[in-house]
């Protein structure tokens, strides 16, 4: 009996409930689906929702309640990783929403879409609060291998096999570099897999650090920077995003990118923490070139899905400053931006999937004189862009205003500067858009916007859409006017994660102050 509890205290299984109802609501799916076949397509993605929405609550009441340690210390549970799980499945919910009359239109089974979907999530919440370097690789694979899945789902269609097969290329190649980076770091430790007995066997009393070490942090790093799109690892993105189903590339350019973000804060501050000072001058490199290089060839784009690709590029240099500055003020501004760019971009790409129903095209020369035909449509994508280029009141301005902020305070000049000029630069392109809807009068709108066809609200999939862009909208506005609670609300989970006290001895000043 002793034995038998004392097993249930070191497992701790309740940590992970709100994976635990994915999971259940995942299996659900599949067996409705394998009873009832498509009579069950118009029921499935409500199901999926609210599993989502379950474990998002089990998450709230996991804060700050929880054990943090599970499964023999290889999960944590802390607020730090619950923040991360709710951005992530959040995400997943508004992509449900938005794929539902995507996948339909293509002929394709719902129930496996939405099914690999749930399990890409699952790998995303799992590698949010790894622990442990065998349950980073399982859940980073997990996760790739749903990726490379969904982006080759469309398989009639040859752009999305062509995406796909350059994603499985490249990120298998990645995975290997990140693995052999992660078995440099078990042997340099003498067998040790947990992230806080790695760090305690590395550090050498005398300061000094080995040349497998540096050479492993390289390798890390190599493999964080290919799953948060940062240059000179972000070759796949522009093709795998104008490849691959837009649901698809919604997701990936939220939920995946949070849980590297979530992988990086854990993996290096956690065991990497003796040579802060080297992978700090690497992630400054990142982040200068991801944001230089993002926002420049973003202006050169034709196409709206490739424009946002390198726009993504960009908007992971801006989150970058704020892992850099190792502050309170850096990761509770860097979690806040990720949580305004899941529906600032979620939002974006629910209205071109809206247009690309109608037209079949993407193109950004398409959308001219778009408010004479759909003013509504015109208006919430010029909401969502306008964040995205931190336009004020909007959330996308607040989330740039504290990263920029905090990165003043850990005296990151030069890179704030950077950031200030490039974000100009994105507010070129992106406004470029919303001239081009707006201003065209009526003798030079594109011939795909004079046929543009009426919309058919009563098609299958329609009203989940409406309702994914309708929340990303409201959210996106509403995010900014509450940026302050929101923001005290995600400092809370830094200033009790100890990973990240302990790694700053010196009190670091709060933005809200």
């Amino acid at each position: 009996m002793d034995f038998s509890s004392n097993i249930s205290s070191q497992l701790n299984t309740g940590t992970i409930l709100p994976e635990l109802m994915i999971i259940v609501t995942l299996l659900l799916v599949l067996i409705i689906d394998l009873i009832s076949g498509r009579r069950s397509a118009g029921t499935l993605p409500y199901l999926a929702i609210t599993g989502l929405l379950l474990s998002i609550g089990a998450l709230y009441l996991g804060w700050d309640t929880a054990t943090p340690n599970a499964f023999l210390g290889s999960f944590n549970s802390d607020n730090l990783s619950i923040i991360f799980r709710g951005i992530i499945a959040l995400s997943t919910v508004v992509t449900v929403l938005m794929s539902v009359r995507y996948v339909e239109q293509t002929g394709t089974s719902l129930a496996e879409f939405i099914a690999i979907l749930m399990t890409a999530t699952l790998g995303a919440m799992f590698l949010s609060g790894a622990n442990e370097l065998v349950m980073i690789f399982i859940s980073l694979e997990m996760l790739s291998i749903s990726s490379y899945l969904m982006t080759g789902y469309m398989k009639r269609d040859s752009r999305s096999n062509e995406a796909a097969l350059k994603y499985l290329l490249i990120g298998a190649s990645s995975s290997a570099i990140f693995l052999y980076g992660l078995s440099l770091l078990y042997g340099l430790s003498g067998g040790e897999t947990n992230l806080e007995m790695i760090a305690s066997k590395i550090t050498d009393p005398n300061g000094s650090q080995s040349l497998g070490l540096a050479i492993s942090l390289v390798f890390v790093i190599a493999g964080i920077a290919f799953k948060i799109s940062a240059v000179p690892f972000h070759q796949w993105t522009p093709d795998v995003y104008e490849g691959s189903p837009t649901p698809v590339v919604a997701f990936l350019s939220v939920g995946s990118k949070a849980a590297g973000f979530a992988l990086a804060i854990r993996l290096l501050v956690t065991s990497f923490g003796a040579l802060t000072e080297q992978w700090h001058f690497i992630f400054t490199a990142l982040a200068i070139l991801s944001m230089i290089l993002g926002n420049v060839v973003a202006l050169a784009q034709t196409s709206m899905k490739r424009m946002l690709a390198y726009s993504s590029i960009g908007q992971a240099g801006f989150v970058m400053i704020g892992l850099i500055a190792n502050s309170d003020a850096g990761y509770s501004s860097m979690i806040f931006y990720l949580l305004a760019y899941l529906f600032m971009n979620l939002g974006a790409f629910s209205c071109i999937i809206l247009f690309s129903l109608r037209t079949g095209t993407d193109q950004i020369s398409e959308y001219a004189g778009l408010y004479q035909k759909d003013p509504l449509l015109t208006l919430g994508l010029s909401i969502c862009l306008l964040s995205l280029g931190g336009i004020p009141p909007l959330a996308g301005f607040f989330g740039k205003i504290y990263l920029f902020w905090a990165g003043w305070q850990a005296g990151l000049y030069g890179l704030v500067i950077l950031g200030l000029l490039t974000s100009v630069i994105s507010i070129y392109y992106y406004i470029r858009v919303v001239k081009m809807m707006v201003v065209k009068e009526p003798h030079e709108m594109s011939e795909v916007v004079k046929n543009y066809p009426e919309i058919r609200w009563n098609l299958p999939g329609m009203r989940p859409l409406q309702v994914g862009l309708v929340l990303s909208l409201i959210a996106t506005s509403l995010a900014g006017i509450l940026s302050n609670p929101l923001f005290t609300l995600v400092q809370d989970s830094v200033t009790t994660t100890p990973i990240l006290q302990a790694s700053r001895p010196v009190a670091q000043v709060s933005l809200s102050e």
